[in-house]
Parts: C-alpha cells; sequence; structure tokens
C-alpha cells in the first residue's frame, strides 16, 4: 500500500470558499444556520452540493431515507467503496460548520485527488447523511440508524415534527425521495470530519482530535399531564402543575448526572408547554432529556434511576408522567485501524493531535456497527456549537481535511 507523501495538501481557499457559500442556504437570525432537515432550505443546499459533485466527475446516488451518495470510481470495479461524510441539516440555531465541513471536506478531497491526478483501488465514495440533527425529526442519527439496520423505515417515515408532519411526507415533498434500498450499500471502511463540538482541542492547542470512542446516549421523551388553570386565580394548593413537575424532574436529572462523575453528562434542552400562555398554568408539557457516558453501565444506570425518579416526583404533585425513549446508542469504540490511519496521517503532516472521545453522537456512531469506521475532529472556538456563533478558522479547518485526504488515499490504496 502505497502511503501518500507528506506535502499532500488539499485547496484551503476552496474549502472555506465552500463552506461559505453553503452558509449563504438557510440563514440564521445572526450569522449562523436554520437548514433543518427536509426543510425548503435543506432541498437548496441538497441541491447545491449535488452540482458540486457531478462537477467532480461523481455520480449521485439517493436512498429511500434521502441519503446521498457522490461516488468516484476506484479503478477496481470488484473492491468495496470508502466512504467519508457527515451531514448538511442544521439546528434552529446552528453554526456553519457542524457537519457540513465534514461533507464539504469529504468533496475538497475528491476535488484535490482531481487536481493531482490521483487513482485509487477503491471507489470514494462522499455522503450527506440525512436528518443527523434530530432537531425536527426525533431521533438524531435517523437514516444512518435505518442504513445500519437500527431503526426501520417505516418507523422513521412515521416520524413526527412539533407540526405533525412526517418525516416520509416531507421527504416526498421536498423532492429528494430516492430509490435505493437503505442499507444495501456495503463499505470496506467509513470516515467522518467534524467539529469537537467541546472544548478540549482549543484549550490543549491541539489541531487535530483523533477520535477513538464515542459517548452513549439515551433521549428519553417526557410527557406530563397536568391540569390547565388560571396563573392568578387558582390557588397555590389546589395546583396540578406540571410545569412544576418538569422543573422538579430537570433538578434530579442534575443530580443524577452529578452522582455518576466522571465521565457523565445529562440535561433538558427541548421544551414543550400547553398551552403555552402567560397566565394559564400548563395542562401538558412535553421535554426531553439527554443523557450520555462512554460507560454503558453508567448511562444504562442514569436512565433506570430517572425513569424510577420521575414518575415519583411527578404523583406527588398530582401530574401523570409517561416516558418514552425516543433515541439511543451503545457508546462506540472505533476501528483500531483506521484510528492508527488518522494519528499516523497527522504525525506525518506535522500536526500537533491528540486521542479524544466524543461527547455528541454522529452518523459514525451507526456506520460503526456495519463498517470500520473513525473520525477526525477540528477544534472550535471556545467549544461553542448548536449555537450560531459557533466558529473555527480556515486553518483549522485544513489541516482536519489534510488528514482526511491522507488517511482516506491510504485505506482505498493508491492505484499504480
Amino acid at each position: 500500500m502505497t502511503a501518500p507523501t507528506d506535502n499532500l495538501r488539499i485547496n484551503g481557499e476552496r474549502l472555506w470558499d465552500s463552506l461559505m457559500d453553503m452558509a449563504k442556504i438557510g440563514p440564521g437570525l445572526r450569522g449562523g444556520n436554520n437548514r433543518q432537515t427536509l426543510t425548503d432550505a435543506d432541498a437548496e443546499g441538497r441541491s447545491l452540493f449535488k452540482t458540486w459533485c457531478e462537477a467532480a466527475g461523481m455520480s449521485v446516488g439517493v436512498d429511500k431515507m434521502g441519503t446521498m451518495f457522490a461516488t468516484r470510481p476506484g479503478t477496481d470495479p470488484t473492491a468495496l467503496p470508502v466512504y467519508m461524510g457527515s451531514h448538511l441539516d442544521t439546528q434552529p440555531t446552528g453554526g456553519k460548520y457542524d457537519g457540513v465541513l465534514g461533507v464539504l471536506a469529504a468533496l475538497e478531497a475528491v476535488r484535490t485527488m482531481n487536481d493531482l491526478g490521483i487513482r485509487t483501488k477503491h471507489p470514494i465514495v462522499v455522503t450527506n447523511w440525512a436528518n443527523e440533527e434530530g432537531a425536527r425529526f426525533a431521533p438524531a442519527m435517523l437514516a444512518s440508524g435505518v442504513f445500519a439496520g437500527e431503526l426501520t423505515l417505516d418507523y422513521a417515515y412515521g416520524r413526527k415534527d412539533p407540526e405533525g408532519k412526517t418525516y416520509g411526507e416531507e421527504l416526498r415533498r421536498i423532492g429528494w425521495l430516492g430509490d435505493e434500498e437503505v442499507g444495501a450499500r456495503k463499505m470496506h471502511a467509513y470516515f467522518e470530519y467534524h467539529i469537537e463540538q467541546g472544548p478540549i482541542l482549543e484549550a490543549e492547542e491541539k489541531q487535530i482530535g483523533v477520535v477513538t470512542h464515542c459517548q452513549g446516549l439515551w433521549w428519553l421523551e417526557v410527557t406530563l399531564t397536568g391540569k390547565e388553570a388560571h396563573t392568578g386565580s387558582t390557588p397555590m394548593n389546589m395546583r396540578v402543575n406540571a410545569g412544576l413537575a418538569m422543573s422538579r424532574i430537570i433538578e434530579m436529572v442534575q443530580a443524577v448526572a452529578m452522582e455518576h462523575q466522571p465521565g457523565a453528562v445529562g440535561g433538558v434542552g427541548q421544551v414543550f408547554f400547553t398551552p403555552n400562555s402567560r397566565n394559564v398554568l400548563p395542562g401538558k408539557v412535553v421535554f426531553t432529556i439527554d443523557i450520555r457516558s462512554p460507560d454503558l453501565d453508567k448511562l444504562n444506570g442514569m436512565r433506570a434511576q430517572i425513569e424510577e425518579q420521575a414518575p415519583v416526583i411527578a404523583a406527588a404533585l398530582g401530574v401523570g408522567c409517561a416516558i418514552e425513549a425516543v433515541g439511543h446508542f451503545d457508546p462506540v469504540t472505533f476501528d483500531p485501524k483506521l484510528v492508527t490511519s488518522v494519528r499516523t496521517a497527522a504525525e506525518r503532516l506535522g500536526y500537533s493531535h491528540m486521542d479524544i472521545i466524543s461527547g455528541a453522537g454522529h452518523d459514525a456512531c451507526w456506520t460503526a456497527k456495519v463498517a470500520p469506521t473513525t473520525m477526525i475532529m477540528c477544534p472550535c472556538v471556545d467549544g461553542l456549537s448548536h449555537n450560531e456563533d459557533e466558529t473555527i478558522t480556515p486553518e483549522w479547518a485544513a489541516a482536519g481535511a489534510d488528514v482526511l485526504l491522507h488517511a482516506v488515499l491510504e485505506t482505498a490504496e493508491i492505484a499504480d
């Protein structure tokens, strides 16, 4: 196997220009992006990506979940492809780089191969996974979960957004329902490049995160049923306050996570009040508890404790409580050979690096179930992500893309 030379680099300026061009689609309110999955903005971003891929000589396929696969042929038609990618969908108040960096850096790697006339034995596929964020349709990593056989297509199509629209309906509406069977593609390997979404790399002054593991998670959707009542004229001792029950459960989640330190986190990021009026106590509250840990016993222990205590807290206030698990994956150990390839590439290129565990979930967590998988991470300023102020530098973006290029070429085998 021929290793790339240490002077092989992507075009950092072209990569940055692509990031900025994609960021024009689905602009946020203050510099970020709102390009939620299966919206018109998502469709527009997909179209631009497809145009770029075809201009780079790739053919683009789409599966029945709406995931896009852009293929660069290899010299051996029998060799399984090496995949790389991430996602183009964003949070409602998302940044310009979360997910997008991994997709467009993969495209830039292919453009660089084209520029230099590099051919590989294995085909190379650039992937845009659908609905990674789960902001509109829970759970996150929905399409890759179906791809890995962990979720069914019918389940995915039936997922509803807060307005009651289903995933299947919206996929058809925006015109990105593909005909490929989900999961029919086979992978030789999968690489995902992503911003860290945490503060460690910047604090340690490292350019590259060599991702060895990913935390497992549970998303628990809690529905509390109280009684709508006037906030001014209902005596305190006669209230059935679903909002109060929620606040006490959130405090309990905080305590449970702290009891399981180190290496455990928990919190609540999404809440829906009904009727959500200033002077009406909520009759119904729906919120999602997010708990994570790289330790499976801790993760499942936290879930059990929360599911035991939440109904007790609610019952003390006369409030009904139902809990549904709407997202889950176990902690992931990435492929040691691919991890070594990433680490070696960083060393070959002279980039500072460190091993790191991903605190966030990624499509790589599901692909690891069906193929050798690993990740590369890029620092982000103050560790800020899922926020319009999310920031990276062009130099950071290019460094990780260089490592991606080298690791992928080594795995796909440069043809003589």
